[in-house]
């Protein structure tokens, strides 16, 4: 425990987020929110600006390392099948894309200590491929059509993304942002997801064993196949449950891990007003009773967000 304040006992952030997650007491809930920075592909520059927005302007219980570093592949430049066979592995050595994203967890360690939570953003394997096809539905297509060459570059994709997530946990964070993409009826079958899917997120995924902070977010706006995703080896799970659902007290009644959520992205926490943004707050802990529970955002708040909305939010944690 940390400092004491009156006759409570204060945490730390990792005390009050391990807490959370292992559906301990808390002082207070965790509170995390984000959106994406830019800091043009240098490891440093992204620890500062990471360390500048989640401890230096709002003192939230997570860093999240969003990094701008690309996976190594041409975004949109596959179009015929032998395309795919371009996916090489990757010497994590001669990287920027390992490299950079690893200097960024320790030089961002380095400032935090052991005080509070790092988390590296990474996404699946069929994400990353998805950026490749020229669209997403054209990826379906190619999957479909021919899918020996696509599951083999999904499975080269899948072990670079494996020693990728096992070398930035080695390097100090405590878990991965794991981001799945395509996870939606609006895109692809279930049927689609657990061919093209599910193997190769479980194959990267192998790389967070050490991670006491997996989460796994769940992306999209409508028709998620949350279900599917629930036996997924994470410690937390984060959606937009606001937008897509389930709500939380429906997730609540399937899975008993650690939720993420609560405000919506698009809503007041990034366009107030200020009454708004504490009753979909007050509302999280109705629906969970604030046990195994983060309040965040369901995904990222727009780039372009007021900070005055993420003051009010963060400010409010104080008074829950």
């Amino acid at each position: 425990m940390a400092t004491q304040a009156g006759t409570k006992t204060e945490m730390t952030h990792t005390e009050r987020v391990r807490a959370a997650v292992n559906g301990g007491e808390v002082d207070r809930v965790p509170v995390a929110f984000w959106h994406h920075f830019r800091p043009e592909g240098s490891g440093t520059k992204m620890a500062r600006a990471t360390y500048h927005f989640f401890v230096e302007s709002f003192d939230l219980d997570i860093a999240k390392i969003m990094p701008d570093i690309p996976y190594p592949f041409p975004r949109q430049s596959i179009h015929e099948p032998n395309d795919w066979r371009l996916i090489e592995p990757i010497d994590p050595l001669r990287s920027r894309f390992f490299t950079q994203r690893a200097e960024a967890v320790i030089d961002l360690r380095q400032r935090v200590g052991n005080g509070t939570p790092i988390i590296v953003t990474v996404f699946s394997p069929m994400t990353e491929a998805m950026h490749f096809a020229p669209s997403k539905e054209q990826f379906i297509q190619l999957a479909t059509e021919h899918p020996a060459v696509v599951h083999e570059a999904l499975a080269t994709i899948a072990g670079n993304l494996r020693q990728h997530i096992s070398d930035v946990i080695d390097a100090g964070a405590d878990g991965v942002f794991f981001a799945l993409q395509g996870c939606t009826t609006d895109y692809m079958t279930p049927e689609q997801y657990k061919e093209f899917g599910r193997p190769y997120d479980l194959m990267a995924l192998a790389g967070a064993e050490n991670g006491w902070l997996n989460i796994l977010h769940i992306h999209g706006e409508q028709n998620l196949m949350f279900n599917e995703m629930l036996d997924y080896p994470t410690q937390v799970l984060n959606w937009s449950d606001r937008l897509a659902g389930p709500s939380l007290r429906e997730a609540r009644a399937v899975t008993n891990r650690c939720l993420m959520g609560g405000w919506n992205e698009f809503g007041p926490l990034s366009n107030g007003p200020a009454e708004k943004i504490k009753q979909e707050a007050d509302d999280a802990l109705k629906q969970t009773g604030g046990r195994r529970f983060i309040l965040a955002n369901g995904c990222s708040v727009p780039d372009d967000t007021d900070e005055r909305w993420l003051r009010i939010a963060r400010d409010y944690v104080n008074d829950l």
